[in-house]
């Protein structure tokens, strides 16, 4: 039987480049013969009603043209659905596609993995009843998330080098109390993130060591530094070569707290709430081609 394949395209994601790559996409899922039913989202609701429907239609998979705010989108329908999906990257960041090693450059290269169809069930974080698929950043990340989402300038990640400068003139150590596994720890610092996969902001490997399907949250805490140093650890965070610096503390379990007052937690890039947030594990939750 042909495989059937809903492709959702997110058209605006990249500045447009959802678009411009959506034929292409198509073509390659059609000319491996795989029967193609295209949808285009105008709204970012359009993502979760689109996801639901393609469930209950009874499509064989799903691919989804995009970024993260797309994938975090949908994946609040098929988690758990057991209905597998593919991501054509398409965002600013993509970080969710980089954890995967799905081919950021290369959408044919991407389509691909769809069409090869071999799939792996992947750990998702759950906090306040959404389930988050890269990373949850409480402290100076959130902040400069905040303000590069308020930018119209510069275009793409150079929005997130802009924002960490303008951010790192005022910043001072925020007090924490994190929680991991029922066991507290009160400490001042610069950010604390707990994520499933290794990457957020385009590449920063916050959580480097990251295992998508161990059914444990990674929890990275930078203790007080001055913000040279924190400026110099950036590069460090793109490479993953933070760990091991003596203010990098990373932990491991299943259920994680973040408290610290006044502080908005980000998720998958978007505002999640302010802290504190309780974060727990969803093993095995989102199927995906890989």
């Amino acid at each position: 039987m042909t495989r059937r394949i809903a492709l959702v395209v997110n058209p605006t994601s990249g500045r447009g480049r959802g678009a411009r790559i959506a034929p292409a996409v198509r073509e390659r899922l059609a000319g491996a013969g795989l029967s193609v039913d295209v949808h285009t989202t105008t709204c970012a609701e359009d993502v979760g009603r689109i996801s639901a429907e393609v469930v209950a239609s009874g499509a064989d998979a799903v691919a989804l043209i995009g970024g993260d705010g797309t994938v975090h989108l949908g994946a609040q329908v098929l988690a758990n659905s057991g209905m597998p999906f593919g991501i054509i990257p398409a965002g600013t960041g993509n970080d969710f596609a980089r954890g995967l090693g799905v081919p950021l450059k290369d959408p044919g290269a991407a389509a691909d993995l769809v069409i090869a169809g071999r799939t792996r069930a992947i750990d998702l974080a759950v906090s306040k009843d959404e389930f988050i698929t890269t990373v949850v950043a409480g402290g100076f990340d959130s902040l400069v998330n905040k303000r590069a989402n308020a930018m119209t300038w510069p275009k793409g990640n150079a929005r997130y080098t802009v924002a960490t400068f303008a951010e790192l003139r005022t910043f001072k150590p925020l007090e924490y109390v994190v929680t991991v596994d029922g066991d507290p720890i009160e400490t001042p610092a610069m950010l604390v993130a707990v994520g499933t996969g290794p990457t957020y902001g385009g590449g920063l490997q916050i959580c480097a060591e990251a295992v998508l399907d161990d059914g444990l949250l990674d929890v990275t805490i930078i203790e007080p530094v001055s913000r040279l140093t924190l400026l110099q650890m950036f590069p460090k965070l793109s490479k993953g070569t933070h760990v091991g610096h003596p203010a990098v503390r990373m932990l491991r379990g299943r259920s994680v707290r973040i408290e610290s007052p006044g502080i908005t937690a980000y998720a998958d890039g978007e505002p999640l709430g302010l802290l504190p947030v309780d974060i727990g594990i969803a093993p095995g939750a989102l199927t995906v081609f890989h």
